[in-house]
Order: structure tokens, then C-alpha cells, then sequence
């Protein structure tokens, strides 16, 4: 079977009959397993995926106009993604055992287009992380290097689409949790307005920053996941009400670009010489086809990382209090009385990230350092959203490495917390603005891993960024 790498390309095999969305999940389950070294999923639908495989394909031949847009799409999701009856962890021992008792929006509205659910993939605990190191169920191996991380929190999502193991998987953003580990992987990446696809069934780490995003091998099908998932939901007040645009249907980018980098990004000493030689490379190749592209200053690249740990631990200190032990999930089978439940059930079902995260969000939300560092923190998160909004006044995207680096060995960084903080740098602005943000693979690095750089445009401005997105893909030679 070749690989397929759109939507588009899969339907045509199955409409000439070289295909069937039984053989697909058959080609796909092989995969899984031929890959399973690379521990990227938890659990996988075997029996559940051929069985409405075998319903889509009866109810094709019968009737094949009535199919949904998504005939064909084989998709994994996320381990902090709901999915009715079925079990969901976060990559952690706390909710050991537990089953979801309802479907997640953005997996609803997918399913009902005829998507078939292969597997939930493994993540960060709780998606607190960079590297995809922190799940309770192990790490997780880049495919084109078994030695490397594959970025995270989503990185057994990136993982799943890279090996072939699935067309497409859902995975969250955080601060940068589907961009990076793309990057890291050679795929596509993309993270909506927050707001834009509803949240509900999305288990929380940080509710004002977190956003469910696609990683595919095409912006084509990051354009049409988007627009089935996005849109009004009377489940999260959050989600926007705005119309949701036939983004599939206008990936044709016309006109020059302007386009702004932030001098003090490529600058930073921070930046690999393989990652500044991509851009400068691309910047280059963009100026070449006529488009504007200048350095601006952003004055703030080094305060984003300190506000955002300082505001997203605080959030995950609420968000993760609801597990005690007492009503789902992990309960220490050495509790004796009330407050030893809480106390031993926590402490041995989170993983030391998230005690970290947990500590550290408590720390800044209690009595004499909430105004020292969760109020300043919500003041710098302010600067920042102004001065972007004020750059998109005069630019229509901001280009940005997805990471300082490459994908770096497995263990490397996991006793400095710090330096994998730090990884997140050209990450987290876009959810601190709450702005669309794209990555794309744009070749390999010198030492022959994938690099990915990232676009970010003004909020709801996502047809406009995807249809970049889809230009690029013509122009650059590592993407699809």
C-alpha cells in the first residue's frame, strides 16, 4: 500500500476500488505494530476500528453519496481527549482505571463526518512537558531517531503521524504542545485561536491556554479537521461563536506576504546554527518570491517563559485538585483515614512533574506571593498580547523557529527542568496571545533530523495562515 499523505489521495484510492476503509485500518493496524518500539500509543482500537470500518465500507456501496467528508480518515487521539466508554489517563497513574463518560467535542463532531478511531496515543503527564518523557507509560522515540524525543506534550501524536500508523491525530497546545513535537518529527502542526474548537472533553492542564490542534502530513487536512471540529458549543463557554469558514475550500494564497521574525529570536544564543541556517534560508527564499520580510523588536522573548510557567502551574494547581483519590482514578491501598487518602494517593500517582507543576502553582497562587508572581505574571501576559496584536497592524505573519534545536537524546534534559522550560521559547507566545500558529517541516537539519519553523497570524485569521501554510508546502522542500 503506498503511504498516503492527504485526505484527498485516500478517497480517490477508495472511489477507483484500490482501496476500502477496511484495508486502510488493516494497513494501519500493521503499522502500529511494526512500530511498536516506539511506544507512542497506550491503547489501540483494533477490533473497535475494523468493525466500523466494515459498517462505513457497507453503508459506501450502498449508498456512497451520502459518506461523510472524513470516508477514509484513520485518526488516533491524545490520551487527554475523551472518548465515550472508553479509558483516558493523561499518562498518569491518577486516573488509573478510569473510563470516560462522554465524548469529547472536537472527536464528536469528527466521528460523525465517518472518521475511524484507531488508538489514544501517550503524552507528558497531564501534558506537562517537552519531550514526551514524563508518561507514566514510558517514553516515547522519535521514528527517525529511536534515540531522540519526539518533543511533547503530544509527541505520541507527531509520533503516530510520522510512522505511518494513521492518517492524522488530535493532540493539544498548551504552550506549544503540538507545534514542537511536529517540528521534532517532520509533520504539520497547527494550533487554532484559543477558543476556536470547544474544549469540552479536553482534560484541563491550563484552561486559558489549552487548545486541541491536528497533526497531519498535510496543511490540506489540517484545513479540514479544523473546520469540522471548530465552531459554537453549548458544553464550553469558551468556544467561540464566531462562524466557522470553509477552510478547505480556500487554501489558494494569493498576493505578497509581509512577514515579520523578531530579531531577538534569531539572535538569541539560544539557537541552534541549524535551526538559524532554516530561517535565514527560508527568509531568503520568501524575499526571492517577492514577499516582505523584516526584523522587528520584541522586547519581551525572555519574559514569556518565567510568566507562562508562573501562570500555567497555577492553573494546573486548580485544574488537578479534582484528583484526591476519593471519586475516580488511583486510591493508595495504604490510606487509612481521610486525609491519608489524599495525601498518599497523590503523592504516588502523579508523576514528579506534575508534583512539581502542582507545588509550584500553589506556591504562586497563596497568601503574600500571589500579587508578587501570578498578578505580574497576568500583567506581562497582557504586554505581550498588545505589542503581537500591535505587530499583525503592520505584518500578516510572524515566522518563528518551532524550537531553539533538534530533537535532543532521550534523557537529556529530564534533571534540568529549567533547560526543557526553556525549550518551549518560541512556543508559548502564541498561547499567551491566543493566536493561530502552524508549523511546517521545512527540511532536515545538518545532523539529519526534521526541522520545523512556525507561522503565527492575528486571531481567527487561520484561512489566511493555513493557505500560506498551503503555498509553502509548494515551495519548501521538506514538506508534503
Amino acid at each position: 500500500m503506498p503511504k498516503y499523505t492527504t485526505l484527498s489521495q485516500v478517497q480517490q484510492a477508495i472511489r477507483s476500488g484500490a482501496e476500502s476503509c477496511e484495508s486502510l485500518v488493516q494497513y494501519y493496524l500493521g503499522r502500529i505494530e511494526a512500530s511498536r518500539a516506539l511506544n507512542a500509543y497506550v491503547e489501540v482500537y483494533a477490533e473497535e476500528a475494523l468493525a466500523r470500518a466494515r459498517e462505513l465500507d457497507a453503508q459506501y456501496r450502498e449508498k456512497p453519496e451520502a459518506a461523510g467528508r472524513l470516508h477514509g480518515m484513520v485518526l488516533s487521539h491524545k490520551d487527554v481527549i475523551c472518548y465515550k466508554d472508553h479509558r483516558v489517563s493523561a499518562g498518569s497513574k491518577i486516573l488509573e482505571g478510569f473510563t470516560s463518560l462522554f465524548t469529547a467535542t472536537a472527536l464528536e463532531r469528527l466521528l460523525a463526518e465517518g472518521a475511524i478511531l484507531i488508538g489514544r496515543t501517550n503524552c507528558d503527564e497531564f501534558a506537562m512537558g517537552s519531550t514526551n518523557e514524563t508518561s507514566y507509560f514510558g517514553p516515547v522515540k522519535n521514528a527517525a531517531d529511536p534515540t531522540k524525543v519526539p518533543g511533547g506534550s503530544s509527541g505520541g501524536s507527531a509520533v503516530a503521524v510520522q510512522a505511518d500508523t494513521c492518517l492524522a491525530s488530535l493532540g493539544s497546545d498548551t504552550g506549544g504542545s503540538v507545534r514542537q513535537p511536529a517540528a521534532f518529527c517532520g509533520v504539520v502542526g497547527f494550533k487554532p485561536t484559543y477558543g476556536r474548537i470547544s474544549r469540552y472533553g479536553l482534560l484541563a492542564y491550563g484552561s486559558s491556554f489549552d487548545q486541541i490542534g491536528p497533526l497531519t502530513h498535510s496543511v490540506e487536512d489540517a484545513a479540514l479537521l479544523l473546520e469540522i471540529m471548530a465552531g459554537p458549543d453549548e458544553y464550553d463557554s469558551t468556544a467561540s461563536s464566531r462562524e466557522v469558514p470553509a477552510y478547505s475550500r480556500q487554501l489558494d494564497f494569493g498576493g505578497k506576504a509581509r512577514l515579520a521574525y523578531f530579531n531577538t529570536a534569531l539572535e538569541h544564543p539560544s539557537l541552534d546554527p541549524g535551526i538559524r541556517q532554516a530561517c535565514d534560508g527560508l527568509i531568503g527564499r520568501l524575499r526571492a518570491e517577492g514577499h516582505t520580510v523584516e526584523g522587528v523588536d520584541f522586547e519581551y522573548l525572555d519574559y514569556i517563559i518565567p510568566a507562562y510557567y508562573v501562570l500555567t502551574t497555577a492553573e494546573a494547581s486548580s485544574n488537578l485538585s479534582r484528583y484526591d483519590g476519593i471519586r475516580y482514578g488511583y486510591r493508595s491501598p495504604d490510606a487509612g483515614n481521610l486525609m491519608s487518602t489524599y495525601k498518599r494517593s497523590r503523592t504516588e500517582g502523579f508523576g514528579t512533574e506534575a508534583k512539581r507543576r502542582i507545588m509550584l502553582g500553589t506556591f504562586v497562587l497563596s497568601a503574600g506571593y500571589y500579587d508578587a508572581y501570578y498578578a505580574k505574571a497576568q500583567k506581562v501576559r497582557r504586554l505581550i498580547r498588545g505589542k503581537t496584536e500591535a505587530i499583525f497592524k503592520s505584518y500578516d505573519f510572524i515566522l518563528m523557529p518551532a524550537a531553539p534545536g533538534p530533537a535532543w537524546n532521550l534523557g537529556e534534559k529530564m534533571d534540568e527542568p529549567v533547560a526543557m522550560y526553556l525549550a518551549d521559547i518560541f512556543t508559548v507566545q502564541a498561547n499567551m496571545a491566543g493566536i493561530p500558529a502552524l508549523a511546517l517541516p521545512v527540511g532536515a537539519h545538518p545532523g539529519g533530523l526534521p526541522v520545523g519553523l512556525q507561522f503565527m497570524a492575528p486571531k481567527f485569521e487561520e484561512g489566511k495562515l493555513l493557505a500560506f501554510g498551503r503555498y509553502l508546502e509548494a515551495l519548501l522542500p521538506g514538506s508534503a
